[in-house]
């Protein structure tokens, strides 16, 4: 029946504890684990539809950050169906491209969204269903649905190729949860806001499911807003809290403007919270060092991917090294290779690979790509980083982040932390340009700081001050703003044909 004991272990983790603790809070109101139990096991029956067990039918879903969220994903899963979380800020082509991809037998659609996915739901026959006709109902019988079944497919961010879908199990999700459990100290006395898109693991995995395991409370809020956030940080009980470099950077910004009476109370209110987490984009050194004198925190940096969930991160006690995504999670193996796949030595630069149970099972309906992304079976992950007693740097990705400029590899994401340093430039992306000559020239575009100027010749003298004059730009772009996706990471391919 309804209330039989999941084998899904985060379902599981809700029933076998005090279910009538707070676990979200939205808008609208506060909702207790047994409240999500109930609603997701309505869910369930209403997806199943008579059907016995939906068996790993991919089930699409539009929902904001709200209790409707996890009630839906839950319901999925309890239903025997494999979860595809949507992006509310993608446009309809792009919706319609992960719905036909992963091959959804069913979309799931919050009303405000009704009018975007209806059309595109109907025209390929898939069946519609609003959340509010499927919240409410009773519960029946639920399949017995196996931990090593397909829990969900999140797609890449596409900023070097076509998104690809990436297949988790249960088993896979709980790895990566457990992970974070063991290192970040997670407790059911944590409480935690959640403003991130919800179709990336780090909105997903390390905030939501992870608050939910460990019986915490998670805050949801529609999105990002800057004065709102601080406003919570001082009104609320946070522990926790998590977020991208460019939210920090939004965060410093609303802080400078504030009175010295308005910062002192600003600050006092991140010094209750016990961990403060970035990740998901490199954090700027400069950002890391504001964010510190600001908030007596050192943000705690983690290195993970939509394929591995999170596999390294600097110590919740301990040295946290800026510029440094810390050492090797709990259960996680890392290692770094060349390009014949040798382990290199420490302080050589080499490929990122992953292997434990975090590690996704497949690319969606892409053995080809699969295949090629796994060796002796380690993942790939074409992250490029340096390891010294333990503790890794990312230089860049393989391809968008690695320069091959005159026979010289040169790590973009080092040129950046260095141009930020510059009085003129408030931020900044280094991408490869394609040259005849040289391969690859090294190219950036700048968004400069509020009344300043700067040229290539100008840039070019103090740069070679600082870095070896193969790794100095020999083109410079000044932009108002630098394309970036939901999560406020620089889409280096887009930068790459500014320049063109």
């Amino acid at each position: 029946m309804a209330t039989k004991m999941s084998r899904i272990p985060l379902i599981a983790q809700a029933q076998n504890r005090d279910t009538l603790r707070t676990a979200i809070i939205d808008s609208a109101k506060s909702y207790t684990y047994q409240d999500l139990l109930d609603t997701s096991a309505a869910v369930a029956t209403a997806l199943l539809d008579g059907k016995e067990d939906l068996a790993g039918e991919r089930v699409a879903f539009l929902v904001p950050s709200c209790f409707d969220y996890p009630a839906i994903q839950w319901g999925i899963w309890r239903a025997g169906g494999i979860a595809v979380p949507l992006c509310t800020m993608h446009p309809a082509s792009e919706l319609a491209y992960v719905i036909e991809d992963s091959d959804a037998s069913i979309v799931v659609v919050h009303p405000q969204y009704a009018d975007i996915l209806q059309p595109i739901a109907e025209k390929s026959g898939r069946r519609f269903v609003l959340t509010n006709e499927i919240m409410t109902g009773a519960a029946g019988a639920l399949p017995d649905v196996a931990a090593d079944r397909g829990a969900m497919i999140v797609y890449t961010s596409g900023t070097t190729s076509k998104p690809k879908g990436v297949l988790t199990t249960h088993e896979n999700i709980a790895a990566q949860i457990s992970s974070l459990i063991e290192a970040w100290g997670w407790t059911q006395n944590d409480r935690i806001l959640l403003f991130l898109p919800l179709h990336h693991l780090h909105g997903i995995i390390n905030i939501l499911c992870s608050a939910l395991w460990a019986g915490a409370v998670c805050e949801m809020l529609p999105g990002f807003d800057a004065e709102e956030t601080w406003k919570k940080l001082q009104d609320e009980n946070l522990t926790l809290f998590m977020a991208v470099p460019t939210i920090y950077a939004r965060l410093v910004k609303a802080w400078k403007n504030a009175s010295p009476q308005e910062q002192q109370v600003m600050t006092d209110s991140c010094k209750k919270l016990r961990l403060m987490v970035s990740g998901s984009a490199a954090l700027p050194v400069s950002t890391l060092e504001e964010w510190r004198g600001i908030s007596g925190h050192t943000l705690l940096e983690r290195y993970g991917m939509t394929e591995i969930g999170m596999a390294l991160s600097n110590p919740l006690n301990g040295e946290r090294r800026p510029g440094h995504v810390g050492s090797p999670l709990p259960g996680v193996e890392v290692r770094l290779v060349d390009e014949e796949n040798h382990i290199v030595p420490d302080g050589t630069q080499g490929e990122i690979q992953v292997r434990g149970k975090n590690v996704f099972r497949e690319y969606w309906q892409r053995p080809e790509a699969t295949k090629k992304a796994f060796v002796e079976g380690w993942f790939k992950t074409g992250d490029i980083a340096i390891c010294e007693n333990n503790v890794y740097r990312i230089l860049g990705r393989n391809s968008v982040d690695i320069i091959k400029t005159g026979g010289f590899k040169v790590s973009a994401l080092e040129i950046e932390e260095v141009l930020r340093t510059h009085e003129a430039i408030e931020q900044c992306a280094v991408v490869g340009v394609p040259d005849p000559e040289w391969g690859e020239r090294v190219g950036a575009a700048v968004i400069l700081q509020e009344g300043k100027s700067l040229d290539l010749e100008s840039l070019r003298t103090w740069a070679k001050v600082l870095l070896a004059v193969y790794k100095v730009p020999s083109r410079l772009l000044v932009v108002d703003e630098l394309p970036r996706n939901a999560m406020g990471k620089v889409v280096k391919p887009e930068v790459t044909k500014l320049f063109a």
